[in-house]
């Protein structure tokens, strides 16, 4: 078959390798004139199974009330302003904030998450991908008593579900991050999640682009998606500002601007964007700089070493698609990386950066078929596009091959949120 992907982002150019490896004839789209140049663009760089817990959680509601009043807060809210999307997406949010759908959406994220990461060490090995890639886990670190109580109890609940957790006191923390020494006094200890990895998303999507384009991927780059044609419940062809594309199948791929492309065909499609901010800035003093993926649970920044640089991110400012970068917004990012490391980089270098991720009410992507026979959906992976890509695409790509994809997709698709 002929298949349509559309968005090179990391999950497009993910479904586009596992359908050319399906054998299928592929074609990919994007605005941009090269892969992974918006949300894969410079994210936090971590592929966490762990960190997949949803953000609908029961004490989330009190939690973001209390956050709408704090500019620099971690997840903004703002309902208060004329934006109907983010009062319906919020309302859907909140309904998945009870105990019973929180643990739903986490079997659910974590079953993706763990078979992604997977497929990732498969891809890594067969092609021999680097990508300033990193296996030695990821360290949670806390900085008060509570959080540091909640963060042993969640490693354990993860322990319990079979991926291994490490508790850490203050010295074991220093004993698997000797970086962490000139914030030490500040901190009480910490997990380690020894299965989890780090690397450049964007790095890892051209490079996988390219082996895409060796099995006779087209990439047709630089093309303006403008809307999808149909007829009889399915898809006829793809508009663009270069002319129309046609194909047997379309697979959508294009994070926070899928509900604005599908709206048209009477698709309501429940993502909304959270725009996430990042900092990366060249080390200086290698042995100042952490050999692992830090996330601080307090300060809510992930800090990631790749390569020779360093990457840090944080924050959820729920404001619609305006892709203004917010001073206010990436300065708690630069202050709380140079104080967990303050000698290991150049932060008067800093390259700043945001994106947004597209998040759906239940936190869990939107994978599987529509009322369009011919039209799939690979999207609405939130903050965990990196870490959930790989697991996706093969299992829309199983999908659309008719096999029986590896994990089970039951809740995945956008039926379940009656659309």
């Amino acid at each position: 078959m002929k298949i349509a992907v559309l968005g090179a982002g990391i999950t497009g150019v993910t479904t586009a390798q596992a359908l050319a490896a399906a054998g299928h004839e592929v074609v990919v789209l994007d605005r941009q004139d090269a892969a992974a140049q918006e949300t894969s663009f410079a994210n936090g760089g971590q592929i966490s199974a762990v960190h997949a817990a949803p953000w609908a959680a029961p004490y989330m509601p009190l939690q973001a009330f209390k956050w709408m009043f704090q500019a620099d807060a971690p997840l903004l809210f703002k309902p208060l302003r004329w934006d109907p999307a983010l009062w319906r997406w919020g309302l859907r949010f909140l309904a998945n904030c009870t105990a019973a759908r929180h643990s739903a959406n986490l079997e659910k994220a974590l079953s993706l998450a763990v078979y992604s990461r997977g497929r990732l060490q498969a891809l890594r090995q067969r092609y021999g991908l680097t990508y300033d890639n990193t296996s030695g886990g990821i360290v949670y670190v806390y900085r008060d008593h509570a959080s540091l109580a909640k963060g042993h109890d969640f490693a354990k609940r993860m322990a319990d579900r079979g991926l291994p957790q490490s508790l850490l006191d203050r010295d074991a923390l220093l004993a698997e991050e000797p970086a962490l020494r000139d914030a030490t006094d500040t901190l009480l200890g910490g997990v380690l999640s020894p299965e989890d990895e780090t690397g450049d998303a964007q790095l890892f999507s051209q490079a996988l682009a390219r082996i895409a384009a060796d099995d006779k991927v087209t990439f047709r780059l630089g093309t303006d998606i403008r809307a999808l044609t149909s007829r009889d419940r399915e898809i006829t062809g793809i508009a663009t500002g270069q002319g129309s594309i046609a194909a047997d199948v379309y697979v959508v791929c294009l994070g926070s601007y899928t509900p604005r492309l599908l709206r048209p065909l009477g698709l309501t499609v429940p993502i909304y964007p959270a725009k996430g901010y990042s900092l990366t800035t060249p080390i200086t003093n290698a042995d100042a700089a952490p050999s692992r993926s830090i996330t601080d649970e307090s300060r809510f920044i992930v800090v990631t070493r790749l390569g020779n640089r360093l990457r840090a991110a944080g924050t959820a400012e729920l404001a619609g698609w305006d892709l203004s970068l917010d001073e206010e917004r990436l300065a708690p990012i630069t202050a709380d990386t140079r104080a967990l490391f303050p000698n290991a980089a150049d932060y008067g270098n800093i390259e700043p950066w945001c994106g947004l991720r597209p998040a759906t009410p239940d936190s869990v992507p939107i994978l599987g078929g529509t009322r369009y026979g011919n039209l799939f959906l690979n999207t609405g992976h939130g903050t965990l596009g990196w870490t959930m890509a790989c697991g996706s695409a093969q299992a829309v790509a199983d999908l659309i091959s008719g096999r029986t994809p590896e994990i089970d997709l039951s809740g995945f698709a956008l039926e379940r949120f009656g659309s």
